[in-house]
């Protein structure tokens, strides 16, 4: 039973906590756990309560779950009308298919006949069409002959909007239709032409996410080339590097970055990467699509600081219609990257088919219906940006960008303004918010749903993010470059606990294996192909070895995480019920970093060469409570006098190389000084002994 003393220490005033004790007890009393939350998540909790009301009553509703039978006790049930309205119960009801887990068993049983209903459900347009289907470098059968993905981008109504936008410390929305975004879309494909550029040519991007870098990436594809994707976080070191092994013949680049108040330089990283020819965008420029010069201040054009580099003004071609090249579906559409186990990334090529994995996801597992918006702050060097524009337009949904820091409540105002309706984050995120509580008291009414992707999650800020917007579901998705989205994720259609998955992604699935090769439920995931969306080749690497050698089968296909199936079913709806899983992490040395996939390798390269240093070893150490990782970097000094440096004198210098040097994003949690490091027989660092 709650007592009123519990309810005002949560931060309610006594009269309050007398009528919420006296409703909550009763509820408790005569029904379940699972009907009790319902209740009290819907009709007591409001955004406007403390969490720490929040967190009491779900723990207390909860306190005789059976977690064994059930897993992690869901916080959001689907309504009779989401699951009516969802997509995955229309394409159910039209197969004849009367629960999720038969949907789910038919989709991977008859691969060929669901990725060509995907196809056809998601009006996927093709310059030409097999009377036959034929089989794909992934494996699936489509009767896709020739297409460019972009000209799918591009069904929706003309007058319906494509982007929404805002920057910071600017209170306007800026918004952008379908055939404005085209408009542009076709004249930055002209400009590629007509400075020589040739189909099958790559092309990098390194800007943050605005309209007019959707418009660059969307007319880099249709002019039948491969974008580059590259972070605007990365240093030049690492900019040269993706541009070497992506072989750009130009990049798109801007001269600053505003955040926080700051203007940092990009442009001139670019120049310090020896990149090829740069366009390049002025930061200051107003973004209006609809006019033929976009530039308004100033004079509106950026200081060129090399002869070939050229200005987006002089680029952006006068005609602004194009005829989409048609290509092959695998031809490259994007060069991603991704840590290998080298210091050098994976280069990881998507194709004309990578797209449809995308919008399938979304149409799917995310729910996305003609008219939502989408927010996700990523960038084009990460998989989410692409996976962004893809899961949008071809959906015919609206992209939501913020072109500043979403830690802050600005970032939250903008969701509630642009009534973002799926809110994608990292975990880091919400964590900020919930140590500052930054967006307490806003509006998300909108949102439909929130997913969470690149870290491993915790489970009280998941049910602090689902309280934002008065308890609606996190959809974990968990998946990978090399994948196109996710293998492992949720539905609208099934109850959501935090930070927990409910099925394998629909046309595809998974088995779990133990460090001695045999079945188990709690191991590394090894995923079954084939699926579109599957990586089919690596730039610089071999793909085989790396993703096919060692498997228990030959059938099998490395990832590389780990994780755990939970209880068997949910208790309350048998219909869409489902397993449950909770990913625990990388089983390699690979790790994710501020939503950043890095090999260890590749940050001991960097820190490695520090003055002082002898060696390091850089690994990815899980909190007790959950939650993303924490770089922890085991360091070996060179001769250390009198006991060397002080530890955090040389926490302070590896951050700083590996700031300047790899990306400011990654942080030091901890250094920890050894007289060395543990070794295999063959000299290997033994990493899982540091963990």
């Amino acid at each position: 039973m709650l007592t009123v003393e519990e309810l005002i220490a949560c931060g309610l005033e006594t009269g309050e906590a007398s009528k919420i004790a006296e409703a909550v007890n009763r509820i408790l009393e005569t029904q379940s756990p699972t009907a009790s939350w319902y209740e009290i998540s819907r009709y007591i909790l409001t955004p406007h309560h403390p969490f720490a009301l929040h967190q009491l009553l779900y723990e207390t509703t909860y306190a005789n779950f059976d977690r064994a039978a059930y897993g992690p006790p869901p916080a959001w049930f689907p309504t009779n009308e989401d699951i009516t309205a969802a997509n995955i119960t229309r394409l159910m009801a039209e197969l004849h298919i009367k629960t999720y887990s038969e949907f789910h068993a038919w989709s991977v049983a008859n691969r060929d006949t669901f990725w060509q209903m995907m196809i056809d459900v998601l009006d996927v347009k093709t310059t030409s069409t097999n009377t036959d289907a034929q089989q794909g470098a992934t494996g699936i059968a489509t009767n896709l002959s020739t297409l460019n993905i972009v000209e799918s981008c591009f069904s929706a109504p003309p007058d319906v909007i494509a982007i929404v936008t805002q920057r910071e410390n600017d209170e306007e929305l800026a918004r952008f239709t379908y055939h404005e975004l085209e408009l542009l879309t076709n004249r930055v494909a002209n400009g590629l032409v007509e400075i020589g550029i040739e189909p099958g040519d790559a092309v990098a991007v390194d800007m943050p996410m605005s309209a007019e870098s959707v418009a660059i990436y969307l007319g880099i594809v249709k002019a039948g080339c491969a974008v580059v994707g590259i972070a605007d976080s990365f240093a030049p070191d690492e900019i040269a590097t993706r541009l070497r092994i992506g072989n750009a013949k130009a990049i798109f680049t801007q001269d600053y970055i505003n955040r926080a108040g700051k203007r940092l330089p990009l442009y001139e990283k670019v120049i310090a990467a020896n990149a090829p020819k740069a366009i390049v965008f002025r930061t200051a420029c107003k973004l209006n699509l609809a006019i033929e010069k976009p530039c308004e201040d100033d004079d509106g054009v950026a200081r060129i600081q090399r002869q070939d580099d050229m200005t987006w003004d002089d680029f952006l071609s006068d005609t602004d219609t194009f005829t989409a090249v048609p290509c092959h579906p695998d031809a490259h559409t994007n060069i991603l990257f991704s840590s290998g186990t080298t210091g050098e990334p994976k280069a990881i090529p998507w194709t004309h088919t990578t797209p449809i994995k995308c919008a399938a996801d979304a149409y799917l597992h995310h729910d996305i219906h003609i008219n939502d918006v989408l927010v996700w702050h990523t960038n084009l060097g990460w998989m989410m940006g692409p996976w962004l524009i893809y899961a949008s337009l071809i959906n015919k949904a609206t992209i939501a960008l913020y072109d500043g820091v979403p830690t802050g409540r600005d970032f939250g105002v903008f969701v509630q303004n642009a009534k973002v309706s799926m809110l994608g984050v990292v975990p880091t995120l919400v964590r900020a918010w919930k140590n500052t509580e930054c967006m307490h008291g806003l509006d998300w009414r909108a949102i439909r749903a929130f997913s969470s992707t690149g870290e491993c999650s915790n489970p009280e800020e998941m049910l602090y993010l689902m309280s934002l917007a008065g308890y609606k579901p996190v959809i974990e998705y968990c998946g990978g470059t090399e994948i196109g989205g996710g293998y492992v994720t949720g539905t609208r259609v099934q109850p959501a606990a935090p930070s927990t998955f409910t099925t394998p992604a629909l046309g595809s699935d998974f088995l779990l294996y133990d460090d001695h090769g045999n079945p188990s439920d709690n191991g590394e995931v090894f995923i079954v192909p084939p699926s579109l969306g599957l990586s089919t080749s690596l730039l610089n690497a071999d793909h085989d070895e790396v993703y096919f050698a060692g498997t228990p089968r030959p059938d099998l296909r490395r990832h590389g995480d780990a994780i755990e199936r939970l209880g068997k079913r949910f208790e309350n709806e048998p219909r869409f019920a489902g397993i449950k899983y909770r990913v625990h992490g990388r089983v390699d040395d690979t790790m994710n970093l501020s939503g950043i996939k890095v090999s260890s390798a590749e940050i001991e390269e960097v820190l490695n060469v520090v003055d002082g240093i002898q060696e390091t070893a850089a690994v990815a150490v899980s909190p007790e409570d959950g939650g993303p990782s924490r770089l922890v970097i085991y360091t070996v000094l060179i001769a250390p006098e009198s006991g060397g440096p002080a530890k955090q004198e040389v926490h302070d210098t590896l951050q700083v190389a590996l700031s300047q040097h790899l990306n400011p994003l990654f942080r030091i949690h901890d250094v920890v000084i050894v007289d060395a490091l543990p070794r295999t027989a063959s000299n290997k660092v033994m990493r899982r002994l540091l963990r």
